[in-house]
């Protein structure tokens, strides 16, 4: 085969489809890895990588039609590798931003496969984007207090007393927080020792208003059976 049918034919479409992925998947991989993410460089690249060839095939063997195919197929896979990178931590959920930054290296792979280089470069340069310059902002967000009159959050109260008087701890939370139309998903037990156990009843994620919360506590506390009442809000994940 001539040297200019090999620069000019398929093979040259894919080796710069595969370049163009390996390398913007290797950008958002490395700021990734910088942040000492699960999915890091390697992932990343081999996400981007993996999407290019797909949809180069897809070009290839069935035309415009082929890769339009399997470009739905890459969408729907990438779901699943995503999935693997979310993990639950007790009420928060961790790895949403990895899923969809992975989610994200596939499209910039699948732009690079399709011959759009340029969307390619511009799609990595957004998700680089989002996940630098959008940082500080988040970080002030997040810095706020919790404001329960605005934020959708997940509250429990907590009430320790002795052993023997837990059932009817467990009765009055509950009774005091119908009172207030406060539904409750569940009521557990924290901890417990000899002397001491601490119970929590967790409300339904709703909006609360902080100063009946405190007077609801502050009731509970006169009780003879409580030794000590508190309540705590965490945001939603």
């Amino acid at each position: 085969m001539p040297i200019s049918d090999l620069l000019n034919g398929p093979l040259a479409r894919t080796t710069v489809a595969l370049g163009t992925a390996f390398l913007l998947g290797g950008v958002i991989g490395l700021e990734r890895q910088f942040r000492q993410r699960s999915a890091g460089l390697r992932t990343n690249v081999l996400v981007a990588v993996a999407a290019a060839a797909f949809v180069d095939l897809g070009f290839r063997v069935g035309a415009a039609d082929g890769s339009v195919r399997v470009i739905s197929y890459v969408v729907s896979g990438i779901g699943f590798l995503g999935a693997g990178v979310i993990m639950k931590d007790g009420t928060q959920i961790r790895g949403l931003n990895t899923a969809a930054t992975l989610w994200a290296s596939a499209a910039v792979g699948a732009f690079a496969g399709a011959g759009e280089a340029g969307e390619a470069v511009l799609v990595a340069a957004f998700v680089l984007a989002g996940n630098t310059l959008l940082r500080p902002v988040v970080d002030f967000v997040n810095r706020r207090p919790i404001t329960p009159g605005e934020t959708e959050a997940f509250y429990q109260v907590h009430v320790v007393c002795r052993p023997e008087h837990v059932t009817a701890v467990r009765d009055m939370l509950y009774d005091e927080l119908e009172r207030h139309d406060y539904p409750i998903r569940e009521i557990v037990t924290l901890s417990e020792s000899d002397d001491f156990v601490q119970v929590a009843a967790s409300i339904i994620p709703t909006t609360a208003d902080p100063k009946e919360l405190d007077l609801i506590v502050t009731h509970i506390e006169h009780r003879a059976e409580v030794t000590s009442a508190t309540w705590t809000v965490e945001t939603l994940a």
